[in-house]
């Protein structure tokens, strides 16, 4: 049968701070859903990464679906509702409009969906990033799907001996979305020039050309160009099958013990590493570092299974380790060069505002 996976994630209140949602507000949410989808979806899960909230839904109905964006859209406004009566830290701050118009793309929260025929058995992948934005997974999903020294299944499979398709946005342009589909391998030195600009250069989507088959959807939207305002960083989550004509799952998570460097940290201002960490985590030093979690599923005739937490397991205790040093090493660098984002990934700062002042009082000498 016909499956559509919907996630739809938001940043509506926290804790203390930019810590984690209260559970009375993942619970009012839960409960939202439960009571109002009346049948329009197979299944659903409610969890946080960080200060975010995330849905995901299987349904029938097909991708960018109003019905069941709408259902997600009103789950978090009485999420919102809660989190101002406790008075919770940015209140709905992740919803950027004040009314439901279609679907949630461009509204505020972070969208990843994947329409497809079930296989017989049907594993997927769901991850959910805080403070970071979605160019996060540009290097896990560059040597998840095209590097043999991360997925030997390329060499290993003749099921992906064909490569995979991906298609980047270029997430800069502002009047539309402006994309561009390459292929693996033969284009793998193109992908990889597009791929190391995280801020300019996000994968969409990638789909299997031995069946055509989408493999990956991230939240990857122009949000932080086309706000209007500085808003932080996407918090981005994103859908990846695995097995069969796709990566394995471990092929897939090897890729996140190089715990690389991004964008995010504090005040969506910095440079971290990514650090995998288990389901339900919150956010600490200096309001990171950038986290990833990754829950696995399986999905038949639409019900999902138990989530099973990929990172909760002694292997990726070291791998935080490694993280956690790599956080303490380029923090220690504080404000200058790397450990910061370039001014134009700051332009609504006020720091620019600062520099604009002291331009003007700057003089050339003899002049």
């Amino acid at each position: 049968m016909k499956v559509t996976l919907s996630v739809i994630k938001a940043d509506i209140g926290s804790v203390g701070g930019h810590i984690r949602p209260s559970q009375a507000l993942v619970n009012r949410v839960e409960e939202y859903v439960r009571d109002n989808h009346k049948e329009l979806l197979f299944d659903f899960r409610v969890s946080f990464t960080g200060d975010d909230i995330a849905i995901l839904m299987t349904h029938k109905l097909g991708v960018l679906n109003e019905e069941v964006h709408k259902l997600a859209w009103d789950a978090l406004i009485a999420g919102t509702k809660l989190a101002r009566e406790q008075g919770l830290y940015g209140a709905g701050q992740d919803l950027l409009k004040d009314s439901f118009s279609g679907n949630v793309k461009g509204m505020g929260p972070a969208v990843a969906e994947m329409e497809f025929e079930e296989r017989p058995n049907e594993p997927f992948i769901f991850f959910a990033a805080d403070k970071t934005d979605p160019g996060a997974y540009n290097l896990p999903l560059y040597l998840g799907f095209t590097d043999p020294m991360y997925c030997a299944g390329l060499l290993l499979s003749p099921k992906m001996s064909k490569g995979f398709k991906f298609t980047i946005m270029d997430v800069a342009y502002t009047e539309g979305d402006k994309i561009i589909e390459l292929n693996a391998p033969e284009n793998a030195y193109d992908i990889a020039a597009l791929l190391r600009d995280n801020e300019r250069y996000v994968v969409e989507t990638i789909h299997s050309r031995d069946t055509g088959e989408i493999a990956a959807s991230v939240s990857t939207t122009r949000l932080h160009n086309i706000a209007g305002k500085y808003t932080g960083k996407d918090d981005p989550v994103m859908l990846v099958r695995v097995q069969g004509a796709f990566p394995a799952t471990g092929e897939i998570l090897s890729a996140y013990s190089v715990a690389p460097y991004v964008a995010g940290f504090m005040r969506g201002s910095h440079i971290g590493p990514l650090m995998p960490v288990k389901r339900n985590s919150p956010i600490s030093y200096f309001d990171g570092p950038p986290i990833v979690s990754a829950t696995a599923y399986c999905v038949h005739e639409g019900k999902l299974t138990e989530p099973v937490d990929a990172f909760d397991h002694p292997f990726w205790d070291y791998i935080r380790n490694i993280a956690s040093q790599k956080a303490l090493d380029i923090r220690a660098q504080g404000f200058s060069g790397a450990a910061m984002l370039p001014y134009s990934e700051l332009e609504y700062g006020g720091i620019v505002e600062k520099l604009t002042a002291l331009d003007k009082k700057f003089k050339v000498r003899g002049k």
